[in-house]
């Protein structure tokens, strides 16, 4: 099951099923381990392929006086929604995707035929109303809704926490789906990664002398979306929003200038920051979209580490961490995690990339 590994990737013709592997679904984590940094941890040299396992409390130990940490801020909306359409009572379900403006949102609908151009909702026996304006690119609808008060409180009140599909165990503290430092609301998913921080580690860690680097990626559902296309290069990446405030910006340079590591927790901060590189050739305070792609032959600008859960087969994250730690390196490092029944994906184990 594993030949793949074996083979020459050819980096003009990349192949979406270059980057399966078989996954037994007993390793799919349903429930996080508690607590949270008891997760087992496998650490990868990316030079020399060597691996050795570990928990992730012991990251303190993979991290040294100088290097600094980037972590992505973004918080969990509550973002999916359960309402009638005025006028028949019809049920539906809205996720939302992306706030545009002001109180206009991206959300995907189900099922989709109640939700025309015009159309009205009801949310919470009343607290909330939407109405469609347009429907746009993928079926997804562009909503305006009306409300009294604070949006964010209301959706707390009334919305359900938007776990990925193949959690079908329900979660009961939806404190567990978001990270100890999160508090910039806007993603649909979790930025995973760093679920494995308790407040007490990230002290610990800054006591060493690492910098806490904080940005902002509003996480959408593309992270989930598996890749259909045949050829990687094919593939269409969704636009998330990010932002690197001043003083990120300023640990990440006076890192590198101090021969200090810039380690990534998790593909989103990864993705920011290069995503700023790859436009200004520096990390600079910034804010803006982005639909950057990572793939094999990518060149990373800012990254010296990367600390990242193990992804799904064939998709877009499994890649990325391909770009960076060497394809054959996370085939085997991948058959090595599924012999050793480490857990997988957003509540799953973590490896540390160096």
């Amino acid at each position: 099951m594993w030949e793949i590994e074996l083979m020459t990737l050819d980096l003009n013709n990349l192949k979406t099923k270059d980057f399966y592997y078989d996954l037994p679904e007993g390793l799919i984590a349903q429930t996080p381990i508690e607590p949270r940094d008891a997760s087992r941890l496998l650490t990868l040299d990316r030079r020399t392929g060597k691996i050795e396992h570990k928990h992730f409390y012991d990251i303190i130990d993979c991290l040294n006086p100088g290097d600094c940490l980037i972590l992505n801020d973004s918080r969990v909306l509550p973002a999916r929604l359960y309402g009638i359409k005025e006028g028949t009572g019809a049920k539906v379900e809205f996720l939302l995707l992306t706030h545009r403006d002001g109180d206009v949102w991206e959300v995907l609908t189900g099922p989709g035929r109640r939700a025309k151009p015009g159309s009205k909702f009801i949310f919470g026996g009343g607290v909330m109303s939407a109405e469609v304006l347009e429907i746009i690119d993928d079926g997804n609808r562009l909503v305006r809704f009306s409300y009294d008060g604070n949006f964010y409180d209301i959706l707390d009140k009334i919305g359900q926490m938007p776990l990925p599909h193949y959690i079908k165990t329900e979660l009961k503290d939806s404190e567990r789906y978001q990270t100890v430092y999160s508090k910039e609301n806007g993603s649909a998913a979790a930025p995973t990664a760093g679920l494995h921080f308790t407040k007490e580690l990230l002290e610990k860690v800054r006591q060493k002398g690492v910098k806490l680097a904080f940005v902002t990626l509003h996480v959408g559902l593309g992270t989930f979306r598996p890749v259909t296309a045949d050829k990687v290069t094919d593939h269409k990446m969704h636009s998330e929003h990010y932002h690197i405030p001043q003083k990120a910006a300023d640990m990440i340079n006076e890192t590198h200038k101090n021969g200090g590591r810039v380690i990534s927790v998790g593909t989103t901060s990864c993705r920011t920051v290069e995503s700023a590189y790859a436009k200004y050739g520096d990390i600079r305070e910034c804010a803006g979209w982005t639909d950057i792609f990572i793939y094999p032959g990518f060149k990373f600008g800012v990254l010296d580490g990367l600390i990242t859960n193990f992804h799904l087969p064939e998709s877009t994250l499994i890649m990325l961490v391909s770009a960076f730690a060497g394809y054959d390196n996370i085939m085997n490092a991948y058959r090595i995690a599924v012999e050793e029944k480490y857990r997988f994906y957003s509540f799953g184990d973590a490896m540390f990339i160096y």
